[in-house]
């Protein structure tokens, strides 16, 4: 038992390790199979990283007032996340909207630079996510809206790997930081990592969690759609991209329920 919990432990800490810019221990043990196994624990990254903002907020919120302390949180987000998500989003706009051929797109994502669809995107997400929390705020569903949107939008979004094939340049598996995750949950995995993303619906009303949900995976199904149609699959950039939209489709939903 004890062995079995401390790799355990080492899986988590890999996938937090990947999922965030946090302070890990040197002796993690690696290997691509591990890594794959650790996404099943993406939603629990969201959950601590979810806990560690709300932390934030309280003890911010009495010195710096609501807005403020959102616009804090916001950044000490990009800054626990290394702005993976949103620079998977910038990436994934420039290339689909940059791109006249599949080629042209996945070179387009791999490029550092940042073009003008990928700033619109990242500067509306950002925008959009601010305006979002701060009306959340006042509604006193902040808390709840965040317990919910870390780990579901992170949940959401690695289940593209279970139908969709990675991509790279248009050539399954070729060395990317997101290769080692492109193999699908078995179904006790998948299970989980919906169990454990889902998991703060719990906190709200029944009505709300079904609209919610079925949001979500409306959403889902969508992305799969376009990803298929512009790249023939999904990249870790996608996988960003698809983050981000259920992390705004989330606060969008709540905020409509609660008002």
């Amino acid at each position: 038992m004890q062995l079995w919990l401390k790799y355990q432990l080492n899986l988590f800490l890999l996938a937090l390790s990947f999922f965030s810019r946090l302070p890990m221990a040197k002796n993690l043990k690696y290997s691509p199979s591990k890594m794959r196994r650790s996404s099943r624990y993406f939603p629990m990254v969201g959950w601590l990283l979810a806990s560690l903002l709300i932390l934030l907020y309280h003890l911010v919120l009495p010195l710096l007032g609501t807005a403020p302390s959102l616009c804090l949180i916001i950044i000490v987000s990009l800054l626990l996340t290394g702005a993976l998500h949103e620079d998977g989003l910038a990436d994934t706009c420039d290339g689909i909207w940059g791109g006249h051929s599949t080629e042209r797109k996945l070179a387009i994502m791999k490029d550092s630079r940042i073009g003008t669809y990928g700033t619109c995107a990242l500067v509306m997400a950002l925008l959009s996510k601010f305006i979002l929390l701060s009306a959340l705020a006042g509604q006193q569903f902040l808390i709840t809206s965040l317990l919910v949107a870390y780990p579901l939008s992170r949940a959401m979004a690695i289940t593209h790997v279970q139908d969709m094939q990675y991509v790279s340049n248009n050539i399954p598996t070729s060395g990317s930081k997101s290769e080692p995750l492109a193999k699908a949950f078995s179904a006790k995995e998948l299970v989980f990592v919906l169990v454990t993303g889902a998991l703060a619906c719990l906190f709200l009303p029944f009505i709300t969690s079904f609209y919610l949900l079925l949001g979500c995976i409306a959403l889902r199904y969508w992305l799969k759609l376009w990803f298929e149609k512009h790249i023939q699959g999904y990249t870790g950039d996608t996988l960003g991209t698809a983050q981000q939209l259920q992390e705004l489709l989330i606060y969008t939903v709540i905020l409509a329920s609660v008002s």
